[in-house]
This record gives C-alpha cells, structure tokens and sequence, in this order.
C-alpha cells in the first residue's frame, strides 16, 4: 500500500510552489528559455507565463531573470534564489512522503 499526496507551499494568499511550478522552474533552468520550458511541458506560453508571474508575486525575492531578445536571442534564467525554491520544495515533498510511508508502516493497515 502506498498513500497518495500532493503538496503546495502557498505565500502571500497565492500558490507559491506546487510540483507542476517546479517543473516548469526546473524546465527553464534546463532550457534557458520560458517559452522552450512550455513546449518541453505541453503547456501554453502564455500559461507558464501566468505561472512564473504568480510565483514572483508570492516570492520574498525575484526567481528568474530575463534577457530581452537581440541579435543573440533573448532568454529566462533562474536567480539563486529560484534555484534555493526547487530544492526546499523537493526537500519537503520527500520528507513529506517519507513521513506518510513511515505512518503507513506504523498502522499496519
């Protein structure tokens, strides 16, 4: 047996992470590129935009940088911070199950 769970850190009355908002942080971080992270994820530019903005508003810091396109090509990159939310967020989601495993075990059911 195995429990179920899914878990969402909200801020500010928003949604600040949530496993799809890691994806996407994770996808941009890869791609360096908003819009190569919503192809990579099949979901609309407009969408992740929507996401990331949500998730910069709930944010005590700024979570990506971006390079407006030129000659080279514009770009989104992940700040430091950004970076710190996948793995607080990852941490957290393996205590999490962890935890759930460990009082699966406990009641024996």
């Amino acid at each position: 047996m195995k429990i179920k769970s899914k878990i969402w850190i909200e801020a500010n009355n928003g949604i600040l992470l949530s496993e799809g908002r890691v994806q996407l942080l994770k996808k941009i971080d890869e791609t360096s590129s908003l819009n190569k992270a919503s192809k990579a994820l099949n979901i609309s530019y407009q969408k992740a935009w929507r996401l990331i903005d949500d998730v910069s508003k709930s944010a005590k810091e700024p979570v990506i940088a971006t390079k407006i396109g030129g000659a080279k090509g514009g770009g989104t990159s992940l700040t430091p911070y950004g970076k710190s939310l996948i793995n607080i967020f990852e941490t957290i989601n393996k205590d999490c199950w962890n935890f759930l495993d460990e009082q699966l075990k406990k009641h024996a059911l």
